[in-house]
């Protein structure tokens, strides 16, 4: 009696497949974020910046997950304009910090902040997916702010110098305004010692 039913069931569960469309069949992505609701917000680029075009965007604030207090006055130096020049990273005993940013494309533009507390020589950008982006800070614990310019550009996967300091220099924090270009893309900043 329950073989009977069984095969019962299994014959009317293939009939009904022969009825629908694959397209059905097919799963749908449904993506869930959980955590405080996405607010946008006017980006901040305080007085004394030195990108003097017009940034005026609206932007998902990414706050670091390290927090860093700067105990100096922000003085901006004049920007570099980025070379976008694509490197091998460095010997992994050579990098001594990293953190990790991925944003979508449904975000429109971030801006992304990294707490990074470490003194080293150099920043590397590592960008996994195409990325339009504005401009980085990088600030130093004496409160000097280098800004990097981009020039709003669309850049693809790879492994950039972001900043050279061969003297040894303490950065404070790394902040990066940002837009994804594919699906998503995951940004990895790297520092070198």
């Amino acid at each position: 009696m329950l073989n009977r039913t069984v095969a019962t069931c299994l014959t009317a569960a293939a009939l009904a497949m022969l009825f629908v469309h694959p397209e059905e069949l097919s799963a749908r992505k449904v993506v869930v974020r959980r955590g405080p609701a996405v607010r946008r917000t006017a980006v901040v680029v305080h007085s004394g910046h030195p990108i003097r075009r017009s940034v005026t965007r609206t932007v998902v604030v990414r706050p670091a997950r390290t927090r860093v207090v700067v105990g100096a006055p922000l003085v901006f130096l004049p920007a570099v304009v980025w070379g976008a020049t694509m490197v091998p990273l460095p010997p992994r005993d050579r990098l001594i910090w990293e953190d990790a940013e991925t944003i979508e494309r449904d975000e429109e533009w971030v801006d992304s902040n990294f707490g990074v507390d470490r003194r080293g020589d150099a920043l590397f950008l590592q960008v996994d997916g195409r990325a339009q982006l504005e401009f980085a800070e990088v600030t130093f614990e004496n409160g000097n702010v280098q800004v990097v310019d981009f020039n709003d550009r669309v850049y693809k996967s790879g492994i950039y110098e972001l900043l050279n300091f061969a003297d040894g220099r303490h950065v404070k924090t790394v902040r990066l305004l940002a837009k994804s270009q594919s699906g998503k893309t995951k940004f990895t900043i790297h520092m070198k010692k």
